[in-house]
This record gives structure tokens, sequence and C-alpha cells, in this order.
């Protein structure tokens, strides 16, 4: 048996996408056993996974507990430790761990670094041994996506995140979607718009949403729903959109999704719609996982990361800022013209 520790623990999205490596893993190690470390936040995202033996949580930020998972995790012995988040209490944790193989972020003479078989992904991050400005040049330059990048790095098939769903969770959206009356007259989209209150750069401009939905209606000759989708940073978001186009003169049929569902419950109602239009956001990996069309916008960070795995279209921003990673990013080039044209094309609709 070949016993793999996977340290993996945000964020949401992150850890998500990072599942793509475990097909890859179970056909190079036909009798491997994952244990996964990750955020208690993220637990849903991976224990699910049929490849994941076992999952253990703790809170990145909680320095005494990692400590204690830590010394409990090398009383065994692991063939393989992937190390794969950079914060100082999880480096010690790989460091500390009676393994065969290291990969990933550790500690080396008493400060961070990673091993080099990492370096494609860790020289474009925050813990670059070649420096920031070096870093953020590479994640200009670089083309490969995140699931390339671990494939070749650990050896392994490129594979797919995946997200299985529970029968209470596909009951609950067939009934929300039922009772909203969602998918009556033509194909349902959900936007995903918002990102989060950290990262404003990453979102759509709200007018233009608003403009979105209304050009999206009339191209459509208003045989077309709306799902307004987000967590509880968006809920005022979605609100003032929700309101804003039930104020055209031609209202088209939106619903707010709600900003309190579950992962599993979001996931559902997801694996429902014709089309997600969304951020770089948790909302676009669970898409990916559950294999809906997606159209996706960028801003402040890099489209070519994100694997779509063909399933839609990239609308990127042609700011001079276009993935810098700044929180005030420049993302007003993500125009309900640009998306509403991707959103036409992916749906199979000719444009108007």
């Amino acid at each position: 048996m070949t016993r793999i520790l996977i340290l993996k623990t945000g964020a949401l999205g992150d850890v998500l996408r990072t599942t793509s490596i475990l097909p890859g893993l179970r056909e190079r190690f036909p009798s491997m056993e994952v244990t996964w470390v990750t955020a208690p936040a993220a637990r849903t995202l991976v224990e699910r996974h049929p490849e994941v033996g076992r999952v253990l949580e703790v809170a990145p930020d909680d320095e005494a507990a990692v400590a204690r998972l830590s010394e409990q995790l090398a009383q065994e012995r692991f063939e393989w430790v992937l190390s794969l988040d950079d914060e100082w209490p999880l480096c010690r944790m790989a460091a500390a761990q009676d393994t065969v193989r290291l990969s990933g972020a550790t500690i080396v003479d008493g400060e961070r670094s990673y091993t080099d078989d990492v370096r494609e992904w860790f020289d474009m991050g925050l813990l670059s041994r070649l420096g920031k400005v070096e870093a953020d040049a590479l994640k200009v330059q670089n083309h490969r996506s995140h699931p390339q990048i671990y494939a070749d790095m650990f050896g392994i098939a490129p594979g797919q995140p995946a997200l299985p769903l529970q029968a209470r969770e596909v009951e609950g959206a067939q009934d929300f979607f039922r009772l909203s009356k969602l998918g009556t007259r033509g194909p349902v989209i959900g936007l995903n718009t918002g990102a989060g209150g950290r990262w404003s750069s990453k979102t759509m401009p709200l007018a233009e949403v608003v403009r979105l939905i209304e050009s999206l209606h009339r191209s459509m000759a208003g045989q077309v729903h709306f799902l307004l989708l987000g967590g509880p940073s968006e809920a005022d978001r979605n609100q003032t959109i929700a309101l804003h186009a039930s104020n055209l003169a031609d209202p088209p049929h939106v619903v707010d999704g709600g900003s309190e569902n579950s992962l599993g419950e979001f996931a559902a109602l997801i694996d429902r719609l014709d089309l997600l239009i969304t951020s770089d956001s948790l909302a676009l990996h669970l898409a990916v996982a559950r294999h809906r069309p997606i159209v996706s916008f960028f801003a402040p960070t890099s489209a070519a990361e994100i694997e779509l795995y063909g399933l839609g279209e990239k609308v990127l921003s042609t700011a001079r800022d276009y993935c810098s990673y700044r929180k005030d990013a420049d993302n007003s080039t993500i125009t309900a013209e640009r998306v509403g044209e991707s959103a036409l094309r992916v749906l199979g609709t000719k444009v108007t």
C-alpha cells in the first residue's frame, strides 16, 4: 500500500481544484491510501471524493492545533507527502513527517522553502525564491493550467476535479427550481458575479451585470431565466441586482438563489444550470467539478491557470493591470457586451 499525505487547506476553490490530481495518483499508485489534511470549511470538498480515504481537519491559523495534528501524523509513515500550502504551521507539519518523499512547501534551515520538484508552481507564488517581482512576471507569462502543472510536477496524468452530490441536495435543488419556476421557458443562466469581500476587483461591475441580464433577455426573446448565486458577502449585491432587473422596461425572470447554502446545496444549484457566468471564485470550480457550461471572467487573476476542460469560454480584462493580483485591479473591461457574446456562443445561440 502506498500511503500519501496531502496538506491542502484553502482557499475553498483551490482545495476543490486540487482534487484533479487524485485520478492520476490512483493510476500511478493502484494501492494508494490518501489522507488529506484540510480546513473545517473545506471538508465537504474532499471527503466525498472516492479516492480520499481519510480527512483530517484543522484550522491552518491555529498553530497549537496544527502542531498537535502534526505530532499525531508523525507517528505514522507515509511514502509521499504533498505539502501544497505555504503557511508557517503547515510547512512545519510537512517537515516533521516521517516520509520517503516530500514534495512542496517545507522548512529548510529554519526558513520556509519548497522542494525543487514543485518549482514551476511555487516559483510563481508568495514563497518564491526568485522574489516578488520575478514571481509576478512568471504569473503573467504562464500559459499552463493548474492541473497541467500539477500533473507534470507529480508525474501523473492530468485529471479533473470532482464533487459528488448527495440525494437530498439534488432533490432540494429540484424543488427550488420547480417552486421558482426556473426552466419553464428556456435555459437557466446562473450569475455568480461577486467574489467575496476581499476581492472586489474579481467582480463584474454591478451596472454591467444588470445590462447583461437585459441584453441576454432581449437576445433570447424572453425565453431565459436568471439565478443569482453567491455567499453571504454577496447577499446585498444580489438583492440590488434583482431590484434593478425588476425595474427594467421588460422585466426578466430573475431569482435569488440565497446566500446561506451549504457547499453541497450550492453545487446542486449549479448542477442544474444550462450556463454559469462567474468570476474566478468557488462557483467556477464547482461548475468544473459538475461539468456544467461556463463563461468565466478574469481581471486581477490568471485565466491561464484555470482549466475549463472544454466547458466554455473565458473573458479576460484588457486593462494594463490584468493578472496583477491587485485587489483594486481595473475590471471595467469586463462588460455586458463581451460577457454576453461569450454566453450566447456557449449556449449555442446566434449573437444578435
